[in-house]
């Protein structure tokens, strides 16, 4: 077990030791830990090998000149200059806000970046300026769209976080897909078989292999199946895939460069400038006066928190189980597998950084 605070200082060393500045180090490792806070772990400190990774492999520049490429009154085109998409993201979110609150909503897509961690964490930095945020992001193609054998898709997430009164926010976050390949990656850690509907194998099969990605099968859509509406998980991911990277100037479809995830480090053809993603920021006094709306917001979760359940279970609004779990790992801590623990040690010992268990 340890402690958020502990894996955040680990974190931002590492980062530092690759050359990140001290400012863009610490925001790195506070939206990479906010992931495992949330109770996103295929999301959060897992990765940080893999960013190393990408730097050791020339593709990840730890001090980028984010620059806006492109802009009018109310949109921008920001280049990340190769950063972390841990930095990228945050900083075109602050210029999607400024524009907001200039004109009433900003919109920016990005491109030359890379994996920008969970997508709620920039979507509800909106919240504080009582805005709706939207992200989403394009990333490396592991998905067969419905009645394909390529892998021509990512993940492609989306998040849309919106505020309430007295309520917690609504905050959306998941991927296009049946799962995220980071819970592929904690199945096979553990040794573990993959539901039926999560992938298909190299033949267009349904299989329970964890490891199928990896043996030329495919992530599904969302959806998993024609029959139970795989075309509408397929059609979510293509519209992140346009946005994020047809628009931007990024990557897109099965040109977008791999995560360090390992065995997808292959460099392909490029047609555009790195991973792309999309950001953008609403203010809801642009429509309505903000605490009307936020009362309203508080009425439309009671009617779905009220509303009857299946025996043994309640009806959750999107955004409450990951804040139950950030209430209780902020106090008991965070539970890493073994293998996530090996990894941090090797750094730890390229580095030089302390990491012991602390809880």
């Amino acid at each position: 077990m340890y402690q958020a605070s502990y894996l955040k200082h680990f974190t931002e060393e590492v980062f530092l030791a690759i050359g990140c500045s001290h400012e863009e180090a610490r925001l790195a490792s506070e939206v990479l830990v906010s992931a495992d806070l949330r109770g996103v772990d295929s999301h959060g400190i897992a990765r940080l090998a893999g960013y190393v990774r990408l730097y050791d492999h020339g593709r990840l520049n730890p001090k980028p000149n984010v620059t806006i490429a492109y802009e009018t009154p109310s949109t921008a085109v920001v280049d990340g200059d190769r950063g972390l998409g841990l930095v990228v993201a945050p900083k075109a979110m602050e210029i999607a806000m400024e524009k907001a609150e200039k004109v009433g909503s900003g919109w920016v897509s990005v491109r030359n970046s890379n994996h920008f961690g969970i997508a709620g964490y920039h979507a509800m930095l909106a919240l504080e300026k009582d805005m709706i945020g939207w992200t989403m992001t394009n990333a490396a193609p592991l998905v067969t769209p419905t009645f394909s054998l390529d892998k021509l898709l990512g993940t492609n997430p989306i998040a849309v976080a919106v505020p309430a009164l007295t309520e917690p926010a609504f905050v959306a976050d998941f991927a296009s897909t049946a799962v995220a390949y980071g819970k592929f990656e904690i199945l096979q850690r553990k040794g573990l078989p993959a539901p039926l509907g999560w992938a298909q194998d190299a033949d267009g099969n349904p299989t329970t292999d964890s490891n199928a990605v990896k043996s030329g099968g495919g992530l599904l859509p969302l959806g998993s199946d024609r029959e139970h509406g795989s075309h509408k998980g397929y059609g979510l991911g293509a519209i992140v895939d346009i946005f994020s990277g047809v628009l931007s100037g990024a990557n897109f479809g099965p040109w977008v460069p791999p995560f360090a995830t390992a065995g997808f480090m292959g460099v392909q053809q490029s047609v555009g400038l790195g991973t792309g993603h999309f950001l953008g920021a609403m203010r809801v006094d642009g429509f309505r006066p903000a605490d009307e709306f936020k009362a309203d917001m508080d009425k439309w979760i009671g009617a779905f928190r009220n509303a009857r359940a299946v025996d043994g279970e309640k009806v959750l609004i999107p955004g409450d189980p990951e804040r139950e779990m950030e209430a209780e790992r902020g106090v008991n801590g965070i539970k890493l597998l073994e293998p996530v623990v090996l990894s941090l040690d090797e750094l730890a010992k390229r580095f030089g950084i302390p990491f012991e268990i602390n809880f």
